[in-house]
């Protein structure tokens, strides 16, 4: 069904819109679409009445029983009464509501007459404020929601700020992590290079050395360059002097280090100083040597970049106190063994010159510790005209070992002066030794020869036995029982033995050092040194009987870690040397006067 109205006046315009309100709540329209549905209307028919002319509303509604409630609409049309049909007219205006509900439409006819049209308009006016009451409520609603809105907003606003706090706290605390981590590892290298760089000074006992390894420790990592500056130093002495860093120069003088350039340097314990005229586009760094009593030296450095790190100077401070210490103590070692070795060339003995009686001696101290130890040899002539040859060993190493051994040795020859046997000879030296040092024990093998006479004549205390060999080339060891070690707390009488001695006879005396090994004893060194006598021929001792002493030793000491004094030796006689009357075939060396005496 379709209702019609001609619009011409305003009155016109308000009963359309009045009749389209009454139909559209006929059909259910909820009030806001029929409040929004005759805003509309009326705004338009306003226009239109601007406009002027005559305008058609039409409303076409559902008819009795059309649909399901819902499914028909409600269209309004507003256009011109008289269109031209050449489509040059303004378009139509549509607009359209759904019915939610089936009813029997009115028949959509407005009165006339004023006091309807007033109550129509109340009517209007009451729909008009239920929807703006509606609108108060939605309004409220709104604002309660806006500021839940609001609330929620400053809450997230404040859950962003906690977050952003939390996560720069975190990113904080890992940045410092982090540097606390390159810190500790940086500590970390510095303290193991400090270390191997110790090990390595200190692993060297000479001085020289150790300033040649300091370069090499530094550059390139800590330094770009290394200067040692030793102020006694032998080479400086020989050489003009060069010139050196004012900083270096106040260094020495002050004991405290200096850097030297055109920035201050602010490194801990460090005095900064002008650029050097030496060097004035490159920073230094002046450390002196310092000992107990006075710098050695100083050490200059040049960094491997702009500039050190504090931590790095501090390590680099710490090194050169640790070089200074070695340097000290590789000096004071230099020293001592300079006196050692002085002292060791004051007590070896030149041996003495006898027609048909060679003498060889070979002396190797220790290579560890100072170079002189308690190994000793002596030869000398009694008044009777026998040669006395003596060889001992007291305990111990070092410079008081040397000095008991000096003391033993002057003993046995005052002893000697009175005439005695090797037995005799030993017997008084055991004496004196435990008198003179209660604690202090040595031990010894004298050997005389007498002139013209046939027979040896040796005493042992407490040392390896003589090795004889003979001039049939076999070799025998002399291990008669031997008596106690000298000096030990017992009452002692060391007796004598003998064994007859041919032309080209070699007699071998020596300390525990060329035959001792710890993980063999010293017997297997013994039969060794036995085995390298038989090599030689006798006129082969008779050439050379110093060389034939180093060939002896030779393979002896292949194997060895040379951890204690060596000593030997040799008393050769001549294959040509005539025997007295008592003399004793060549034949008969293969047995000797004692039945201990073992032939290998």
């Amino acid at each position: 069904m379709t209702h019609t109205w001609q619009i011409t006046t305003v009155t016109d315009a308000a009963r359309a819109r009045i009749a389209a309100s009454r139909v559209a709540a006929a059909y259910g329209v909820p009030l806001l679409e029929r409040t929004r549905l005759a805003t509309a209307l009326g705004a338009h028919l306003r226009q239109c009445l601007t406009k002027g002319g005559t305008w058609r509303v039409a409303l076409k509604v559902p008819g009795p029983g059309a649909g399901v409630a819902g499914a028909s609409p409600l269209h309004i049309t507003v256009t011109p009464a008289h269109e031209t049909g050449d489509g040059g007219g303004p378009p139509p205006w549509r607009t359209s509501v759904v019915c939610p509900e089936a009813a029997e439409p009115p028949d959509g006819e407005v009165p006339a007459d004023a006091a309807a049209l007033a109550e129509a308009l109340l009517g209007a006016d009451e729909d008009t404020a239920l929807a703006l009451d509606k609108l108060a409520e939605q309004e409220e609603l709104v604002a309660f929601h806006r500021e839940e809105l609001h609330q929620t907003n400053q809450g997230v606003l404040a859950l962003h700020a906690e977050l952003d706090a939390a996560g720069r706290a975190q990113r904080e605390a890992f940045a410092a992590e982090r540097k606390a981590r390159t810190e500790a590892e940086n500590a970390r290298r510095r303290l193991t290079f400090l270390a191997d760089a110790s090990a390595v000074l200190t692993a060297s006992l000479n001085h020289e050395e150790i300033v040649r390894r300091l370069p090499d420790l530094l550059v390139p990592r800590y330094a770009g360059s290394v200067d040692v500056w030793l102020f006694d130093h032998e080479d400086d002495k020989r050489r003009r002097p060069a010139p050196h860093p004012a900083a270096a120069v106040i260094a020495a003088r002050t004991g405290r280090p200096q850097y030297a350039a055109d920035h201050p340097g602010r490194l801990p314990g460090v005095d900064d100083q002008p650029p050097s005229a030496l060097d004035p586009h490159r920073p230094l760094l002046c450390i002196p040597l310092p000992t107990r009593r006075a710098p050695l030296g100083v050490l200059t450095l040049s960094p491997p970049g702009d500039r050190w790190d504090a931590d790095d100077a501090i390590m680099l401070i710490e090194l050169t106190r640790r070089a200074s210490i070695a340097i000290d103590n590789a000096r004071r070692f230099e020293h001592s063994r300079d006196i050692a070795e002085t002292l060791q060339r004051a007590l070896l003995t030149d041996l003495p010159t006898t027609p048909g009686l060679g003498l060889a001696a070979r002396y190797l101290p220790a290579t560890h510790g100072l170079n002189i130890g308690g190994d000793w040899y002596d030869a000398f002539r009694q008044p009777d005209g026998s040669l006395i040859t003596v060889i001992g060993d007291v305990t111990g190493h070092g410079l008081h070992a040397a000095v008991m051994m000096s003391q033993l040795r002057t003993a046995l020859r005052a002893y000697a002066v009175d005439g005695g046997s090797p037995g005799q000879l030993l017997t008084r030296l055991h004496v004196f030794l435990h008198h003179l040092q209660p604690d202090l024990y040595a031990t010894a093998v004298i050997a005389r020869f007498r002139p013209d006479d046939p027979t040896l004549t040796w005493a042992s205390a407490g040392h390896p036995p003589p090795v004889l060999r003979t001039p049939d080339g076999r070799s025998r060891i002399l291990d008669a029982k031997p008596g106690a070690m000298l000096g030990i707390p017992l009452r002692q009488e060391i007796h004598d033995h003998t064994v007859p001695l041919s032309p080209g006879s070699t007699l071998a005396l020596y300390t525990d050092g060329p035959v001792e090994r710890r993980a063999q004893g010293i017997d297997p060194g013994i039969d060794r040194l036995a085995a390298e006598l038989r090599a030689f021929d006798s006129t082969e001792l008779d050439a050379d009987l110093d060389g034939s002493a180093d060939r002896i030793l030779e393979p002896l000491l292949s194997d060895s870690p040379r951890d204690d004094d060596v000593c030997l030796l040799l008393c050769h006689v001549d294959s040509a040397a005539r025997l007295g009357p008592g003399r004793v075939p060549a034949a008969r060396t293969a047995g000797g006067s004692d039945p201990g005496d073992r032939p290998r």
